[in-house]
């Protein structure tokens, strides 16, 4: 329980009717959940606008309002406080309420277009397995030590990311590793938190449905690192074109990585291979149990973190050894007969891509790779093309397939996929709707010896059709598949 007076502070505040001194339950931003004693905020949402819900929110026992829009009629002994922006006063009343808990930890944020899910979920693996009580908030799921939650978006609301955070708190924590989304960013759920310092992986193509343009979708990115104190640092891997960019107006301690240019952290490939990378970070020979190159950035990320936050290099390397895989990154299993089926998250051209150059770096050109991917409906549809050119032109067959299809008509996702495969490709390519049909097929058709990668949901264990989520698990399919072979 906490006065509004005290909740609102640091909020910029446009008038106040009614009294502050009221004592407030809990802050509620959806007028459904709101109890007696609540204050509830009303957002102007993509779709719903909150404001519309206000006088259900006081029917329900709602003591305060905040809004960006007064209510014509004005109910009794209820305080109403007008503000320019919603979403941002949500945010900071949100962070005053559970006594802002970001500034009791270290909280480092993790942004860029892919890896995020990885280095936070390793970040808190090392800090893990150095002693440390950790936190994570990402895609996969939500860590508090080692209580575990599901997780419902990549940045949660910000009264969610608060009541966590206070949790971690509460429980002795003392990092937390979080990703930290564009639409997040863009929808202020990160203001008002106190972030330690500030990890950029990379930028390519995606959520171009929700930012209009690429220059736009940066800039959101890079308002992140313009929000950080001189106390935090930046972390930024400087071979990414807009690595740079992130750092032009950050007041925090800024610090590179890089496998091609001079950084402050650096990393050499010395081997790659099905069962892991022999890396030279700063001089010194790790081998890791991840793959590829672009896992050899996000280690390098972790090292840089781990350093900038004061651990042990030798004990951080050390531990490079230990760290598992992410639940849908790069997961692999190898069926009876030697067919290695590799489940991955890549639902961007740029990860996608990432994944297959991976793929081919380390196989001969004596197995197929057998590439199964789709598109998710209701999203960006101008890389629907671009990642079926990818997957064509980069394997030796590809099965294009439904994803999340959503509200979106499967069929018409694949033909917008379809227009992509340039013509000396096209005898490559199979379209089959069922994804669980597409995975069989693949499995069918492949050998001893044979890759099999199945892109694009990765640790997700569902398929959303006509927004109805029916349980769908591309590990669990292809594991099914191969003990059905084996019979």
């Amino acid at each position: 329980m906490k006065k509004l007076k005290d909740i609102l502070y640091k909020v910029s505040v446009n008038a106040v009717y009614g009294d502050t001194n009221v004592d407030i339950s809990q802050v509620i931003f959806d007028s459904r959940k709101v109890q007696k004693g609540d204050l509830f905020v009303a957002q102007k949402g993509v779709t719903v606008d909150g404001h519309l819900y206000i006088e259900k929110a006081i029917e329900l026992g709602a003591s305060s309002i905040i809004c960006e829009d007064l209510p014509e009629e004005r109910a009794e002994n209820i305080t109403y406080v007008q503000v320019d922006d919603s979403n941002t006063t949500l945010a900071i009343v949100a962070s005053n309420f559970y006594g802002n808990p970001s500034a009791k930890l270290n909280l480092v944020g993790v942004t860029g277009t892919n890896g995020k899910t990885t280095i936070a979920s390793l970040l808190y693996q090392l800090f893990q397995k150095a002693g440390y009580k950790t936190g994570l908030l990402s895609t996969v799921k939500v860590l508090v030590d080692r209580k575990e939650y599901p997780a419902t978006h990549t940045t949660p609301d910000s009264v969610t990311i608060n009541r966590f955070l206070n949790e971690m708190v509460e429980s002795g924590v003392d990092y937390c590793f979080m990703e930290v989304s564009s639409h997040g960013i863009h929808q202020k759920r990160t203001e008002g938190l106190e972030f330690s310092g500030g990890i950029f992986t990379n930028l390519s193509h995606d959520h171009l449905d929700y930012h209009n343009t690429f220059a736009e979708y940066r800039d959101v990115k890079k308002s992140f690192f313009d929000s950080l104190s001189k106390s935090a640092f930046a972390l930024t891997n400087i071979d990414d074109k807009n690595g740079n960019v992130m750092m032009q107006n950050t007041k925090a301690k800024k610090r590179t990585y890089a496998l091609k240019t001079l950084a402050d952290y650096k990393a050499k490939i010395i081997e790659k291979r099905f069962s892991g990378t022999l890396l030279s970070i700063d001089g010194v020979e790790v081998w890791t149990k991840l793959i590829g190159t672009f896992n050899a950035y996000n280690l390098l990320a972790i090292v840089g973190t781990a350093s900038e936050l004061g651990l042990d290099k030798f004990e951080v390397l050390t531990i490079l050894s230990e760290l598992e895989s992410v639940s849908g990154r790069f997961q692999y299993i190898v069926s009876e007969n030697g067919v290695t089926a590799i489940v991955d998250y890549a639902h961007t051209p740029d990860a996608l891509k990432n994944v297959l150059e991976t793929i081919n770096d380390i196989r001969t050109d004596n197995e197929k790779l057998i590439t199964v991917v789709g598109c998710g409906g209701d999203r960006d549809k101008t890389k629907r093309p671009k990642m079926a050119h990818i997957a064509s032109q980069l394997s030796n067959q590809a099965i294009f397939t439904s994803d999340n299809p959503r509200t979106e008509d499967p069929d018409v996702i694949l033909e917008e996929m379809e227009a992509g495969v340039s013509p000396e490709n096209y005898k490559k390519t199979l379209t089959i709707s069922d994804r669980r049909q597409a995975i069989k097929t693949a499995c069918k058709f492949s050998e001893s010896g044979d890759i099999l990668l199945i892109a694009g949901k990765g640790h997700e264990t569902y398929q959303e059709i006509n927004g109805e989520r029916f349980h769908f698990d591309d590990l669990e399919e292809v594991t099914q598949c191969f003990n059905l072979l084996k019979k």
